[in-house]
């Protein structure tokens, strides 16, 4: 006789029609959850990558996705060692199982050349995290203080951080490209009591230390006090090295004070691209639910190298260090200059490379920018070597090893040779360029779970709000535009967002707001309950303001903005983010900013250029020119950019209102800076407006006299 679970399970089997894609003609597509709750729906359909539940069962509504490697609960604790549960316990399991592996690595510079790296152990880091946070004690500092970071990568920065976890103080990074004064409205909001810095981010502290009356303590790292520039006269605040501090902490040994899983761990301030920064609460449990659920479908080795180059300061790279102490990871960090990170790669020769659209696409224009100019025979052996390589991977085969030795080898070394990990987050990358790197420097063994000749390029989605990952790639996945499904550690469903046309009923994949909820989602923003009202709503989703359309498969891929939206004055809705991906695959284009409003019918663009690639064209055309700006104000090379831009929107299907109609081309890069990115390296779009306010206003002038021309597209 059937259970009424049973009976319950058949009635909502019957309502369901059976696709191939999500499961074999021989499989059921509802599982039954044996350890089903209120909080744990009792049945799940299963889409490959993610499963389905119905959020209530009242309601009949199937939209709440998790992770397929974890339909039942959502993941806290790291699979192999459940008893972690905070930062403090990681760093101690890794000191445990990997005391004298190389941990930590910088580059030593010998009669004024950068040499090799030179390495801390683990056990090296914890006797200097012990000191350091026995020095913070000997000053005073009472558990949940906060202790704010104000420098760029380097190993201090980490064992600072782990002495916090040990003895319970919170970090808070602070932006070291930040202005003066959302330095000083972190400091006095947050309430810092200690600031780690370096001589040239302690200039910035000097010139508003009498604003910030928090603060009792300043560390200088990188300076002997003898060195330290000479300092007010401030009573309330004392001055030191950290290497004194180091030598006044090993003289003065304070027990542990460990923290809970629910203690914060870090206020992280977003730097966003409008307002005042805010300050995202994360507790320990966030940080290793987060990690654990990547562990989950990423496996690492003591014996991997990574390289850390992106800011600490952001949680994409906090969370990377979290992943890395966890298995033993060596992490060098790069010398703090952009342009010799290459240089740095080289050097350390990582297996583990973490980075941003922006440098991918890059790295996309300069290889195929390359082939292009090379001649038509190398042009042709590149496209057959990538043609057939493709097609490999896309048909589950090994590609042949010679393509690899005559092509694609020459593209691996230039990030060390032996990568075997690429990660992509922060914002969305295109397919073709998704594909192009996958090509041109990974491959996927037949079996899907082995890669060979090459690294796999796994893309993620996340926020801060989240500790970092929300859903990735699962490895084997050749499928690209999309972010993958969420992790074990969280679960998402998409929220009907009516003025923009999505719902969880449009055809062929449902859309909406990604909204998320489990053990990663942050605790709310500091001091500010009337912003954390407006990203919660009643059952504890986060509402995270992106907008995306389930795949197949239960991928999840990021189509839009709610708030980086608007319109134009005949009434269509743009997302600039889209448009300016589009564009960044442009061979001129460095940087792009798409801008329009309801006042114009079009959109312009102002485009921070690839000067290699702009001077080539131009000693191809037989222009002359004196500087860069110049070549960048000659109607010719507007032309000819804005062209270029027009084909790779049509190759990406753009709608003929999404084309930018005119370009002002500025030889200076958007950086953080003049202000015009924020720290992650998006657009701060209101900055970016006030700042090319007269060159737009002199795109539409010039546009409101050939409109007759514009109805073409």
């Amino acid at each position: 006789m059937e259970s009424p679970a049973q009976r319950r399970l058949n009635a909502i089997q019957s309502h369901l029609l059976p696709s191939a894609v999500y499961a074999a003609e021989d499989e059921s597509l509802i599982g039954r959850n044996v350890t089903s709750s209120s909080s744990s729906p009792p049945f799940f359909v299963d889409q490959q990558y993610s499963v389905v539940l119905p959020e209530k069962l009242q309601t009949g509504k199937w939209n709440v996705y998790r992770s397929a490697r974890s339909p039942m609960k959502l993941l806290s604790r790291f699979d192999d060692h459940p008893e972690i549960g905070t930062l403090h316990e990681n760093f101690v399991h890794a000191v445990e199982n990997y005391r004298d592996y190389k941990y930590l690595g910088t580059r030593i510079r010998v009669d004024g050349t950068v040499g090799e790296y030179k390495w801390m152990t683990f056990g090296e880091a914890a006797t200097a995290r012990e000191a350091i946070g026995s020095g913070l004690r000997y000053y005073g500092l009472e558990q949940g203080a906060c202790v704010g970071l104000y420098f760029i990568n380097r190993p201090e920065w980490m064992v600072v951080d782990h002495a916090c976890s040990a003895y319970s103080y919170i970090s808070v990074p602070l932006y070291d490209t930040l202005g003066p004064d959302a330095v000083k409205f972190v400091v006095n909001h947050s309430g810092i009591k200690a600031i780690f810095c370096v001589p040239e981010t302690l200039n910035t502290l000097l010139s508003f230390i009498s604003s910030i009356p928090s603060v009792r303590l300043i560390v200088v790292v990188g300076g002997a006090d003898e060195h330290l520039p000479s300092l007010p006269s401030t009573p309330d605040v004392k001055f030191v090295s950290y290497l004194k501090l180091l030598g006044q902490g090993r003289r003065n040994l304070q027990p542990f004070f460990p923290p809970k899983p629910d203690d914060v761990a870090t206020i992280c301030y977003t730097s966003g691209t409008t307002g005042t920064p805010k300050g995202v609460v994360l507790t320990h449990g966030n940080l290793i639910a987060n990690a654990s659920a990547f562990c989950r479908k990423v496996k690492f080795y003591p014996s991997d190298i990574y390289i850390s180059y992106l800011p600490l300061a952001h949680v994409y790279e906090r969370s990377n260090q979290v992943i890395c102490c966890n298995n033993g990871v060596g992490v060098g960090f790069y010398q703090g200059d952009n342009l010799k990170l290459m240089d740095d790669l080289a050097a350390l020769r990582p297996t583990i490379f973490c980075s941003v659209p922006r440098l991918y696409y890059r790295i996309y224009a300069g290889i195929t920018n390359a082939v292009s100019t090379s001649g038509a025979l190398k042009e042709r052996l590149f496209r057959a070597a990538y043609n057939s390589k493709r097609q490999a991977i896309m048909n589950g085969r090994n590609a042949s090893p010679i393509w690899d030795k005559l092509v694609f080898n020459k593209i691996k070394e230039k990030l060390g040779g032996r990568v075997r990990i690429l990660g992509s987050g922060a914002s969305p990358l295109s397919p073709d360029v998704m594909d192009f790197l996958r090509v041109s420097i990974g491959h996927i063994h037949s079996n899907w779970q082995q890669w060979c000749f090459g690294c796999m390029l796994i893309e993620g989605y996340g926020m801060t709000e989240t500790s970092c990952i929300i859903t990735l790639m699962d490895v084997g996945d050749v499928l690209a535009g999309h972010v993958g499904s969420p992790h074990a550690a969280c679960e998402v469903k998409l929220v009907d967002v009516p003025e923009m046309n999505y719902t969880s009923e449009d055809e062929p994949y449902p859309r909406g707001e990604i909204c998320v909820r489990g053990p990663i989602v942050f605790q709310g923003y500091y001091k500010d309950e009337v912003q954390t009202r407006e990203v919660f709503d009643d059952d504890g989703w986060f509402h995270t303001g992106d907008i995306g359309l389930w795949l197949p498969g239960g991928r999840l891929k990021i189509i839009d903005r709610k708030k980086n939206i608007f319109k134009l004055a005949q009434g269509e809705y743009i997302a600039p983010e889209k448009i300016e991906n589009v564009y960044a695959k442009c061979k001129f284009v460095s940087q792009c900013f798409v801008y329009g409003d309801s006042f114009n019918s079009s959109l312009v663009a102002v485009v921070a250029v690839e000067p290699d690639v702009l001077r080539d064209w131009a000693a191809s055309e037989g222009i002359q020119y004196e500087d860069l700006g110049q070549l960048c104000n000659d109607p010719r090379a507007r032309n000819a950019v804005l062209a270029e831009m027009d084909d790779v929107g049509r190759e990406a299907e753009l709608r003929g209102f999404e084309f930018a109609k005119a370009v002002t081309l500025v030889p200076e890069q958007f950086t953080l800076e003049n202000g015009l990115l924020t720290p992650t390296f998006k657009i701060k779009r209101s900055q970016a407006k006030e700042y090319f306010a007269k060159a737009i206003a002199n795109m539409y002038a010039e546009l409101s006299t050939s409109e007759p021309a514009l109805s073409k597209l």
